[in-house]
């Protein structure tokens, strides 16, 4: 824990490096390599070596010039450029074009900063241009913008007419790189040049994945992110030596940007202004509003995504969009059981934080194979199957393949909150989980918690919503794994514990957790977090959701439930209009979403729910909501009336097929 804490500490210093070297993929390599998808295809050896042009110049409708670096394939005797055409991979990057390759430079590996070595060194053009408003391009950064975002279709027509191109385009990238390639393949015309796309842990629904969980500022990832990334404007741009005028009067441009857009966006966000709110802004911005569009562009998409990341949400839901569109249903709809699949659109998920999903020296191959497939017509087989979801099972060390989001394999089974003691925990009632519901309506039959301000940074929460940047450089120096136990996270909160199951059990999908509870303030907040525990009490976590009181009105129209009708995602609007102050001293009903998981639980061991009211430094209420929830009192109710519980996804090892592919380091 120690190492965790002070790791993630250097994070918020070094967190623009940890988007630069993305680059880092065979530091932890996997436990096998083939067979690959589709049974008979092998990566073929390196056949070119690799030359570089800096700098091209690329003017965008509305006069502004953005600037580009071209990696081409080279004849491996005379280092010269090959006299032939070759598919193009774009990435956009606002990390700098001039730093993508250092993965390359420092640990001689490719990486998802853009440079992709690998795929130059066996027939491909690779292009990285810088976004408007950073590096070396000229123009003003807006976070995925209006004009960003058109860029992303000329930037698409510009690759595909390049000497060298043979005019099919394919993009590639992760995270900022990964949601932008979703926002152009919807952008992009019928007729595009664009045939494929490659998007690694990428957001599906930017507010409710990363800038906020439960409607309440993620202040360990979105807001720091946002300022660091304002670093990257200060320093200059690559052709400084190439072309100084131009390299200064865009520099400044950057920099006085700083003032007209940094400090009031962050400003915006934390004093309750409309972008810390489901607004307009957020979703024009969210790859989930153009899913149907890929799909229409008939343009197919290989995706990567972590149980850990922070788009742990979205990625199964980016999947679940793409499959529904293909067979015209609803993008925003639950999957059904019956419905047909495609290998068109496919889905890796591991056990991976944001960086680490990087250590994983299987994507080399996985991107070849795509984008063979698709934008040289090898028959590599890797479209062919009818399981497109593939699925780390985290403890036991399994990949399966499945085919349906939320997943069939799992029935929900509901826990009632009932009293204690269960002997297990440091908290305030270290009460049961139950499956017989509450008989009493005795007022006594309740567990009072206090608001706090901050609680234990000991959690899953604090690794995983700073990138798993602690994972992440262990991984790269070959360090061991910090042992996870956040019983201090505990302390001052509430937790609901089974008994030891008498069967391994796998928590498979989306978590409802539905509290019953009064407060004594106009507001409340909700940290909720599952937990395995061990027989030596060592208290594992394994995903957590959250919620803002005043936001705890349910959309029933867009959640989703199983057959049975029981709640597996509950939907909130968190608009500005969608603000409904609490009752004090009512009983109110929050229906909180906890993050999807696949984590197989022991027989022996016990699941438990804690229910916090902070998780320090993840979470961070605007002004406002600070000024209502201070002070605050909360009852957590157990009757029979207002009986809280958890709908848990749950199914049996065998439920699902296992995977012939290691599709990644099982860590």
């Amino acid at each position: 824990m120690i190492r965790q804490v002070g790791v993630t500490f250097l994070a918020f210093v070094l967190i623009f490096s940890s988007f630069v070297v993305t680059g880092v993929e065979t530091a932890v390599a996997s436990e096998a390599g083939p067979p690959y998808p589709g049974g008979e295809w092998e990566p073929q050896p390196a056949s070119y070596g690799i030359v570089e042009e800096d700098n091209i110049s690329i003017e965008m409708s509305d006069g502004t010039k953005l600037l580009a670096k071209i990696y081409r394939p080279a004849d491996l005797e005379t280092g010269e450029a090959v006299d032939e055409e070759f598919p193009v991979i774009l990435s956009q990057t606002p990390y700098k074009k001039s730093i993508a390759n250092i993965g390359e430079e420092l640990l001689g590996v490719g990486g998802a900063a853009g440079y992709y070595p690998y795929l130059i060194e066996r027939g491909y053009i690779n292009v990285i241009v810088d976004v408007r408003g950073t590096g070396s391009s000229a123009g003003t950064w807006e976070f995925l913008g209006e004009r960003e975002r058109q860029d992303g279709v000329e930037l698409v027509d510009w690759s595909a007419e390049i000497p060298g191109s043979n005019g099919r385009v394919g993009l590639a990238g992760a995270s900022y790189l990964g949601i932008n390639q979703l926002i152009t393949a919807g952008l992009v015309d019928e007729d595009s040049p664009l045939e494929a796309i490659f998007p690694e842990i990428a957001s599906h629904d930017l507010y409710r994945d990363a800038v906020t969980q439960g409607g309440i500022p993620d202040a360990l990832f979105a807001l720091p992110w946002l300022g660091l990334r304002a670093v990257l404007d200060i320093l200059p741009g690559d052709h400084l030596l190439e072309n100084p005028k131009e390299a200064i009067e865009t520099q400044i441009g950057h920099i006085e940007h700083l003032e007209d857009f940094y400090a009031p966006f962050i400003e915006n966000v934390l004093a309750g202004g409309d972008k810390s709110f489901d607004s307009e802004f957020w979703e024009d911005r969210s790859p989930k509003n153009y899913l149907a569009q890929i799909v229409e562009n008939d343009i197919p998409a290989f995706m990567v995504g972590g149980w850990h990341d922070l788009f742990q949400r979205g990625s199964p839901m980016n999947y679940s969009g793409l499959q529904n569109a293909s067979v015209g249903r609803p993008v925003d709809a639950p999957m059904l059981d019956s419905q047909e699949v495609t290998g068109k659109y496919q889905l890796v998920m591991g056990q991976w934080y944001h960086t680490t999903a990087l250590l994983n020296d299987q994507l080399n191959p996985l991107r070849l194979q795509w984008f063979d497939k698709w934008l040289k017509d090898v028959d590599t087989g890797i479209e062919q199957t009818d399981t497109p979801l593939h699925v780390f099972e985290m403890d036991s060390d399994r990949w399966v393949d499945t085919a349906h989001y939320p997943f069939p394999e799992s029935d929900v089974e509901t826990y009632y909150f009932r009293k204690g003691r269960a002997w297990s925990a440091p908290s305030l009632n270290d009460g049961y989980l139950s499956e017989d519901k509450p008989t009493t309506d005795s007022r006594l039959a309740n567990d009072g918690v206090l608001w706090n301000l901050v609680s234990s940074p000991f959690s899953l929460q604090t690794e995983q919503w700073s990138m798993g940047l602690s994972s992440f450089v262990g991984g790269v120096f070959g360090l061991p794994e910090f042992p996870m136990d956040d019983r201090s996270f505990q302390m001052g909160g509430l937790t609901y514990t089974t008994e030891p199951l008498e069967e391994e059990k796998v928590i498979a999908g989306p978590i409802n957790v539905t509290l019953f509870a009064k407060s004594t303030k106009p507001n409340t907040q909700f940290v909720v977090t599952v937990q395995d525990i061990a027989p030596n009490k060592v208290s594992k976590p394994i995903t957590s959701g959250a919620i803002i009181g005043n936001q705890r009105t349910l959309n029933e129209e867009e959640s989703w439930y199983d057959g049975n009708g029981e709640l597996l995602i509950p939907h909130h609007s968190y608009t500005e209009a969608s603000q409904n102050p609490v009752p004090k001293n009512s009983v109110e009903r929050y229906d909180i979403e906890v993050f999807p998981t696949m984590a197989s639980i022991e027989a022996g061991h016990r699941i438990r729910v804690t229910i916090t009211t902070a998780d320090t430094p993840h979470l961070l209420p605007t002004i406002d909501q600070h000024k209502d929830l201070r002070f605050g009192r909360y009852q957590v109710m157990r009757t029979s009336t207002y009986p809280s519980h958890i709908n848990l996804p749950l199914s049996s090892p065998g439920e699902f097929e296992e995977s012939e592919v290691i599709w990644g380091p099982n860590k």
